[in-house]
């Protein structure tokens, strides 16, 4: 178990570099291919100066040939993942009953295994997208798109492999659902609502449902409340007014996030609330 979550945590470190590289690269439409070299001086990086976290720390924030200051948000980035990876990695565990010594078939860690890597790539593009979104107030085709198809394969798998199929058509449902609801919020009020959050609300829906309605509903409305409370915040604050644009997209992963770790146990709280009445 603490092996697994280790493992997940250093993963989550090399992946953040690479995250680092795909925030930058794909709203200026540069290859992910190139090799990686300092934008000041162009001088390419070596691997050694290139260790997530680490060569940040040794190389004092600078580029080891002009001196130039590297920002701190690549090992932020870095770290973030890296604890974003563990801690999905733990969670997943904990939900399947592993840390309580429950045993799996061998059918059932198959897709255990499936579902973890599932919510991993979901970390990934959540913070990528993040990124992006505050950097540009885009949320790219190239990233969003994609993960309809990789959360279908991991997705129906994994419920060919335990027999789940009500996880996999409810999952379909939220998809759709929420696919739906900001489709119709941008036709509403088409300034409001960008075209990459319909997208991105469908793949939401995916991995929200998954988990169950309660999970669904939660996170779907906590990416309302916090845009709203942020929202209000910054109007209060004199630093934006009732027509400001502001990305939705963070809100909508944070949201996305909540309903994931806590939305089942809070729809349960708030179904019993009113059975108990």
């Amino acid at each position: 178990m603490i092996f697994l979550v280790v493992v997940a945590g250093v993963l989550g470190l090399v992946i953040g570099s690479f995250l680092n590289v795909v925030a930058y690269r794909v709203p200026a439409e540069i290859s992910l291919i190139r090799e990686s070299r300092c934008p000041h001086c162009d001088a390419p990086i070596k691997p050694w100066q290139n260790v997530p976290v680490v060569s940040w720390i040794t190389l004092r924030g600078k580029c080891a040939d002009c001196k130039a200051p590297i920002s701190a948000r690549y090992p932020i980035v870095e770290a973030v993942t890296g604890v974003a990876f563990a801690g999905v990695t733990w969670w997943a565990l904990a939900s399947a009953g592993v840390t309580t010594g429950q045993v799996l078939t061998a059918s059932e860690t198959w897709a255990l295994a499936l579902v973890v890597v599932a919510y991993l790539y979901f970390a990934a593009i959540s913070i990528v997208l993040t990124l992006i979104d505050l950097d540009t107030h885009r949320l790219p085709n190239s990233i969003v798109l994609p993960s309809y198809v990789v959360a279908g394969i991991f997705f129906i798998v994994a419920a060919w492999l335990t027999g789940d199929w009500g996880a996999l058509a409810r999952a379909a449902t939220g998809m759709a659902g929420m696919y739906l609801f900001y489709f119709l919020l941008r036709a509403v009020r088409p300034g409001g609502m960008g075209g990459g959050d319909v997208k991105l609300a469908g793949v939401i829906g995916i991995y929200l449902a998954w988990l169950g309605w309660g999970a669904l509903a939660v996170g779907a409305f906590a990416a309302f409340l916090y845009g709203g409370v942020f929202g209000i915040a910054l109007v209060l604050l004199r630093r934006a007014g009732r027509k400001t644009a502001i990305p939705f997209g963070p809100w909508m992963i944070l949201g996305a996030w909540t309903g994931v770790f806590a939305g089942e146990t809070v729809g349960r709280w708030y179904v019993n609330l009113f059975v108990g009445a």
